[in-house]
């Protein structure tokens, strides 16, 4: 791969202003109060698809990780996780008499940290899903891991429960860095999870990197790549460090001046690059690499790649169930999300089984973008005979002002306009958001306001 073609440092700082990730279109900004239940329920019966995918959120965590900006709480008060089991089974009650003719083919726990849970809570969440819901023999189970508070014999225990896909929240092996952002951890444990892990039957375990903390260097990241490279992992996400103090209280401990310039943070992402797709790992989407025979990557070759909450997946065919608190479903033409704060998670559920706090309906034109967004961010080129003939538009016609605004992508040798697509070039690969937001018509009324991470 010829890495250098993304790093064109002219084109670079031309384009690296804030956008969104596009995990949805419409983003979750568009969310509001007026969605109901009733909207949801719709959204169920009228939905092409038979294939669930679950989320799970665990919000819990033992400490504070300074570069954070999930939802979570901190405590190590596990009681705390118990009257939250008890709040996710009513809520699975109510919701999954709804989905009564689905089946489940994939199981995600995010959070926070997923790994709070006890061997015990685990299986006991586990065995409720199970009950509760339709599961397929070949059932794609996910976890996020925080490596510091587990023993080994836990990923035992989440194999003996179904579970074959892990993540493991490494974000870098400098010890110094570790200190700054509050996170201490073992690499050697890390090691020996990953070499567990795929000794009890995980078919797939991910790290989770970070470019960008404080006191990174191309020295000390080198050492995270090449202890990276040496676990094996079958897959790699590289999130660039977002820092909002404004936003998010705990990264006001991280002094601006401990982080790299906007240079050296961005030379940190190209040796990640250029070192990883060196070793055996294909660059999927925007921050993601897998083996070569892993199936994002053949996904991506067969321009077969999906996106939704939880990144780059396979699995484009499911509605999305979220629960517990914050979770965001995606689910026919619909998206909700739960009440962000504890107790009031709580208070909606003893309510009336629910705690759904807004969502949205997506109109047509929402439709037409979500599938031209969707094929830009996962497959790098839109087929303008497929939008037309699900949609009955005429794409040119539709799109004339969007075609006419790729303008400038195109004189920087961005994006190619054929008659029967749109291709974005391979060195616009870290500037498909950019190339994104001229379809999203919600982007207008955010111009000059800092909603979004900056695209690099």
């Amino acid at each position: 791969m010829q890495v250098a073609q993304f790093f064109d440092p002219t084109l670079l700082a031309k384009y690296n202003t804030s956008g969104p990730r596009y995990t949805s279109y419409p983003t979750a900004l568009e969310f509001n109060s007026d969605f109901s239940v009733a909207d949801f329920e719709h959204a169920i019966e009228s939905s092409a698809n038979r294939a669930l995918s679950l989320y799970i959120h665990i919000p819990f965590c033992h400490s504070l990780c300074y570069y954070c900006g999930c939802n979570k709480i901190v405590t190590r008060h596990r009681h705390k996780a118990d009257d939250y089991l008890v709040y996710l089974a009513k809520e699975i009650s109510k919701k999954a008499p709804l989905f009564s003719d689905y089946k489940v083919s994939q199981l995600h726990l995010g959070g926070g940290t997923p790994s709070f849970l006890t061997s015990m809570q685990l299986g006991q969440l586990v065995n409720l899903l199970k009950q509760s819901f339709h599961f397929a023999d070949d059932v794609e189970m996910g976890i996020e891991m925080d490596p510091r508070e587990i023993a080994i014999d836990y990923a035992n225990d989440l194999a003996t429960l179904g579970f074959n896909r892990m993540s493991i929240g490494v974000q870098d092996v400098d010890e110094r860095v570790q200190e700054a952002i509050n996170r201490r951890q073992s690499t050697e444990f890390i090691s020996d999870l990953v070499a567990r892990a795929k000794h009890v039957g995980f078919k797939s375990v991910n790290v989770d990197l970070i470019y960008g903390l404080p006191f990174q260097t191309a020295e000390t990241f080198g050492n995270t790549l090449k202890s990276v490279k040496a676990m094996d992992v079958d897959r790699i996400s590289l999130f660039s460090y977002a820092h909002l103090p404004a936003r998010f209280a705990a990264q006001r401990k991280l002094k601006d001046e401990w982080l790299p310039s906007v240079d050296e943070k961005l030379a940190l992402m190209r040796q990640a690059v250029e070192y990883l797709t060196n070793h055996g790992y294909d660059f999927i989407g925007m921050d993601h690499f897998a083996k070569v025979d892993d199936e994002l990557a053949i996904a991506q070759r067969a321009g077969k790649l999906h996106r939704n909450f939880q990144g780059y997946t396979t699995n484009g065919h499911c509605d999305l169930l979220g629960l517990g608190v914050s979770s965001i479903s995606a689910v026919g033409n619909c998206y909700s999300q739960n009440q962000k704060e504890l107790n009031a998670y709580y208070q909606g559920i003893d309510a009336c089984g629910s705690a759904v706090e807004k969502g949205l309906t997506m109109s047509p034109d929402d439709a037409v973008r979500h599938d031209v967004i969707k094929a830009l961010m996962c497959n790098m080129r839109v087929d303008k005979a497929d939008i037309e003939s699900k949609h009955q538009i005429n794409f040119d016609e539709y799109f004339s002002e969007e075609l006419s605004d790729l303008a400038t992508f195109i004189a920087d040798g961005l994006v190619i306009l054929r008659d029967a697509e749109v291709v974005v070039t391979a060195k616009a690969r870290l500037l498909i958001r950019n190339i994104c937001m001229t379809f999203d018509t919600y982007m207008k009324k955010h111009i000059n306001k800092q909603r979004f991470s900056r695209v690099i």
